[in-house]
């Protein structure tokens, strides 16, 4: 379903140059559920931007379902996000001003089909947040939010699901939650699931495990 074929990153500033990413080569299949390890600053969330389409390589190609997605444009790099992409960002990014529900419901609002307007009543549901739709999100915890970040993450069924340290900013209970909470849903809504991160349980609960330093893949 993925491949990354001779993909490198370059990042420029002033006179100075630094490759996130040299030559990576990855197959992911479908309904694979793989973990991305490697130290801080190794390309492990470069990576995930580059396959999400947040951000393009320098050199090489990103095929997705047998498309480039390297070679899209803009509006074809949007529309791909939002019918095949859910991300799970560490920080949550929330919006403060809206309750739960809103929040999950805020990618629909750039996608023209048709969706089941109970969808984010289920997803609250499956991500056990019952009694706290119209909650606001500041009132939630750190779990509570990344919770309302997972659901929003699936609410235009994608087939793939990309998560940055989806437990950096949890304790170690709560983050074990998420975890489980992360293989559940995976298996339930048999999505592909990526996720970099230096939580060993969350590696360990991976199909597959891949590490990455200083910009390379290690075999």
């Amino acid at each position: 379903m993925i491949k990354i074929k001779d993909v490198s990153k370059k990042f420029v500033s002033g006179k100075s140059e630094n490759f996130a990413l040299i030559g990576v080569n990855l197959e992911i299949e479908e309904g694979e559920f793989v973990a991305i390890t490697g130290p801080s600053g190794s390309g492990k969330s470069t990576l995930l931007n580059i396959i999400g389409g947040l951000d393009n390589p320098s050199k090489g190609s990103v095929f997705v379902n047998n498309k480039d997605i390297s070679l899209y444009k803009d509006r074809q790099l949007s529309e791909y996000r939002n019918k095949n992409i859910g991300i799970i960002f560490q920080e949550f990014y929330l919006e403060p001003s809206l309750t739960v529900k809103e929040n999950i419901l805020l990618p629909t609002y750039f996608n023209n089909d048709e969706k089941d307007p109970t969808l984010a009543d289920k997803l609250i549901h499956e991500v056990d947040l019952l009694g706290k739709t119209n909650s606001s999100v500041n009132e939630l915890s750190g779990g509570q939010k990344q919770r309302v970040a997972i659901a929003r993450a699936l609410i235009n069924s994608p087939t793939i699901i990309l998560a940055d340290e989806p437990t950096g900013n949890l304790d170690s209970k709560t983050g074990e939650k998420i975890i489980t909470l992360l293989k559940r849903l995976h298996k339930d809504h048999k999505v592909t699931l990526v996720v970099a991160t230096h939580d060993e349980n969350i590696a360990n609960s991976a199909n597959r495990i891949i590490k990455i330093e200083d910009g390379k893949l290690c075999s």
